[in-house]
């Protein structure tokens, strides 16, 4: 994907996030984060743009603290998170491709630029937590396009889990395949990824790579979500204990 489609992405999806949490209410629980309100989604997603924004904005080339939240609730709650996402928006779209600013990522990732870097995370990271407003309105979910979610599962293996902090270890070499089937009507190509685990981070490689013990598979956006533990994986085979690893270990703190 383009640093414009991550871009219009994240609009969306910021906006389809205020809506939901705005119709479920602050108080609403969230099924897919286990002791969380709304509000605290609210919180937090529209803390971390806010952060975003200011590393872009103001060119940080070390990582810096996010803010204390407001004492916001309710319809300020909601309208101040609206604010967040429109700021780093704004931010984003009016960088220079250039810009110089901390990233996080390590891993070889196919992103020009700190620009595409942080316009990519943050539509990942405000679709996943999209998915969560949904999740406390109930009823449909939006779509996640196979494309975007094709990314969004290389960036989350090749590159959350290339970090030193991921928990994702064995006490022995270890492989596991990821495989994105292509939904019907879709047009997308299936994707393949191999992870290598052992007692260091994971190591991803594109490709069906070395045998393995087992696979975890399905639909694209399906699999998205359940490698970030929003929905059951759609479909292991080999061994089931691999598939439990990740659900067991792989959340982000």
């Amino acid at each position: 994907m383009k640093t414009a489609g991550y871009l219009d992405a994240l609009d969306r999806e910021g906006r389809l996030l205020a809506a939901a949490a705005e119709e479920a209410g602050t108080g609403a629980a969230v099924p897919t984060c286990p002791g969380w309100r709304v509000r605290d989604l609210l919180l937090h997603t529209g803390a971390v743009h806010r952060w975003a924004a200011g590393l872009v904005a103001d060119a940080h080339t070390a990582p810096r603290p996010l803010d204390e939240p407001p004492a916001l609730d309710g319809a300020a709650l909601v309208e101040w998170y609206r604010d967040s996402h429109r700021g780093l928006v704004a931010v984003l779209a009016g960088a220079p491709e250039d810009v110089e600013c901390w990233t996080f990522h390590s891993a070889p990732l196919a992103v020009p630029s700190a620009q595409a870097f942080w316009t990519r995370r943050q539509a990942h990271e405000t679709a996943v937590h999209r998915f969560d407003a949904e999740a406390a309105r109930g009823g449909l979910p939006s779509p996640v396009g196979a494309e975007f979610a094709v990314d969004g599962i290389d960036e989350l293996l090749r590159g959350f889990h290339a970090r030193s902090r991921s928990r994702v270890r064995t006490p022995r070499p270890r492989v596991l395949r990821v495989r994105a089937t292509d939904p019907a009507g879709s047009g997308a190509d299936a994707a393949v990824w191999t992870v290598r685990l052992s007692e260091g981070p994971p190591v991803t490689e594109p490709g069906a790579g070395a045998d393995a013990e087992a696979e975890v598979s399905g639909p694209a956006d399906q699999l998205y979500l359940a490698l970030w533990n929003r929905v059951p994986v759609p479909r292991v085979t080999g061994d089931p204990a691999l598939a439990a690893l990740w659900r067991e270990t792989s959340g982000i703190g």
